[in-house]
């Protein structure tokens, strides 16, 4: 990888971050996404929110976790261990055995649907109850219990593994949305990328209505022509664009639909037919695994166009990376008649926060 410090990015003029950026192929690329920034400020100096919203969340895609297998994964500021039954179905619970206090995550085995802890094999079920302890007669009541461990609400969906996040353990209050051209035999299977982004889920929910900035960081020839609206828990925008391709400037027309803090999808139309289905989970305070999945219909896939759309996208979310790494949170931000609805977009996001939607009420 070429000679550079991602923790020199407060030091370093952006247009020469971006210049670099742009030198980066493949694997260097793909490193950089998701390397630790390191002497990043506190979430604290940057008044990053110390809760998480409640909704869905992705923890992985579907191909990437076979039947028999367990993983590690941390989100929401804690351990937790991801397995897929041998009846094909994912769970998690909290890593942790009540036991003896070892992470079942790691070498934890799957034993017929249950999550087999590796130091007493003590066996779980997906809502955290033991079920079988080999070497005891009786397991003791407690153990039995619905969320002994506590479980988490997981579904598959768009060839996705979601959990349900709510800090008070509240059920479900919403289903996920699902896209017919995900898996669609006329459609391309998944093309995947991955970011880590180290600052608050809500400046990426913020990044989505800042419209002048498509100018001055992205580089599209004109602020672009949006449209944004709000019902209930869905947000959607509507934006005409002007795109630099290889060809030169190329119209288009972009349709985003946003439902809860951590499901998304955005169409594109005008240079290449594509679906982008994104997922935004926290992992910590400061942490963010953000993914971009794209599918384009088969007759078009691996043009000069397609492909040069996908490496765009990409890209722009590589320089907003950069400031968003070390991002501070004004609340409120100043702001001018130029720029997006931040205020609105706020109080849109703050039904989805235990502290400023203590019942959980959604907006009509």
């Amino acid at each position: 990888m070429a000679d550079y410090d991602a923790s020199t990015d407060a030091r370093t003029p952006l247009p020469a971050v971006w210049h670099y950026l742009a030198n980066l192929q493949g694997a260097e690329r793909d490193a950089w996404r998701l390397a630790d920034v390191r002497d990043r400020p506190s979430a604290e100096e940057r008044n990053l929110p110390d809760e998480y919203p409640f909704g869905w969340f992705v923890v992985g895609y579907s191909d990437e976790l076979d039947k028999g297998e367990v993983k590690s994964i941390r989100y929401f500021g804690k351990e937790l261990a991801l397995w897929r039954g041998h009846d094909g179905v994912p769970r998690v619970i909290d890593a942790y055995c009540v036991h003896y206090g070892a992470n079942m995550a790691h070498g934890g085995k799957v034993h017929d649907n249950y999550l087999e802890c590796p130091f007493h094999a003590w066996r779980y079920d997906g809502e955290g109850a033991v079920k079988e302890i080999p070497y005891a007669r009786v397991i003791p009541p407690q153990a039995r219990r619905k969320d002994c461990v506590p479980s988490w609400p997981t579904q598959e969906a768009n060839g996705q593994i979601w959990v349900w996040y709510h800090p008070d353990r509240i059920a479900p209050l919403w289903d996920l949305m699902i896209f017919d051209e995900v898996g669609h035999p006329d459609w391309t299977p998944y093309k995947k990328f991955e970011w880590n982004v180290f600052s608050g889920i809500e400046h990426m929910a913020d990044n989505g209505v800042d419209i002048s900035h498509f100018r001055f960081v992205h580089g599209a020839s004109t602020v672009p022509d949006y449209k944004i609206s709000y019902t209930g828990i869905q947000r959607a925008v509507l934006a005409e664009i002007k795109l630099n391709t290889p060809r030169g400037i190329v119209e288009g027309k972009i349709d985003a639909l946003s439902q809860g803090p951590g499901q998304a999808w955005v169409k594109f139309s005008g240079l290449s037919e594509t679906l982008m289905v994104s997922g935004i989970t926290p992992v910590d305070r400061d942490h963010l695994k953000v993914r971009f999945a794209f599918t384009q219909p088969k007759a078009q896939a691996g043009s000069r166009l397609a492909e040069a759309l996908i490496a765009d996208i990409c890209s722009q979310l590589d320089q907003d990376k950069v400031i968003l790494d070390r991002h501070k949170r004004m609340d409120p931000p100043l702001i001018c008649d130029g720029d997006g609805p931040f205020g609105r977009n706020r109080v849109y996001y703050s039904q989805f926060f235990v502290s400023t939607n203590p019942t959980s009420k959604l907006a009509a």
